[in-house]
């Protein structure tokens, strides 16, 4: 299995988001020593820019030399997976299956990217997302008028709700992919499509300085 971690050298929100320092550590590191500590994965950072090459280099990833024109603002993430898949097909032969993971997304318990593995091959999927729960409490706005997405006249305690009565948002953190399924549709997403329940504590996805101080938080109480 290919793991690839995309980490583009520009950022708007936060300059060199990728080597800032978290709770000790460059950014990218945390995702490259979580995704080292599973058996059997190949692990690839996708970059245009020497220094994150550098310091993943160092954190022991293999490093894929990005092409510039897929490192632009509005480059896609899956044109900079089908890159590493083709190179990687070229070096080691072809992966049946792809782990793509967000290094602005450095909070994962230990074990978390096994059990993905795990689900992914009892489950039988074709792609799997991770998400985290989150009650069904969401409203939108029809033109002037308000619309519940939920049964506001019959309110549950979260506590008390099953899982088919929550709703699921996507971390951003990890995708495990048949590589068939980006070769035929371009997409991270296709065919059967599975849902891997994190804790909610993973759920941080680091797009502001807020969001730096929540996942040092985060990482101090899982030892991190």
């Amino acid at each position: 299995m290919l793991a690839v971690i995309p980490a583009r050298g520009g950022s708007k929100g936060i300059p060199r988001k990728n080597l800032l320092s978290v709770a000790g550590k460059p950014l990218i590191v945390w995702t490259i020593e979580q995704a080292l500590a599973v058996p059997g994965l190949r692990v690839a950072v996708s970059t245009e820019d020497p220094e994150i090459a550098t310091a993943a280099a160092a954190a022991g990833a293999w490093v894929i030399a990005r092409p510039t024109d897929l490192a632009q603002d509005d480059t896609a993430t899956e044109p900079v997976v089908e890159h590493a898949i083709v190179d990687c097909t070229e070096r080691f032969g072809r992966p049946d299956r792809v782990l793509l993971l967000q290094a602005t997304s450095p909070v994962r318990r230990p074990g978390t990217i096994g059990r993905a593995l795990a689900q992914f091959d009892r489950d039988g999927v074709d792609s799997l997302v991770g998400v985290v729960p989150t009650p069904p409490f969401i409203w939108s706005l029809d033109g002037d008028e308000a619309v519940a997405h939920w049964d506001w006249q019959r309110r549950a305690r979260r506590q008390d709700m099953r899982a088919d009565q929550l709703r699921y948002r996507e971390t951003g953190s990890l995708y495990v992919t048949r590589t068939d399924i980006y070769e035929r549709t371009h997409n991270r997403m296709g065919g059967r499509i599975g849902l891997f329940v994190m804790d909610e504590i993973e759920g941080v996805d680091i797009d502001s300085i807020h969001d730096v101080t929540v996942a040092e938080a985060a990482l101090a109480r899982l030892g991190g």
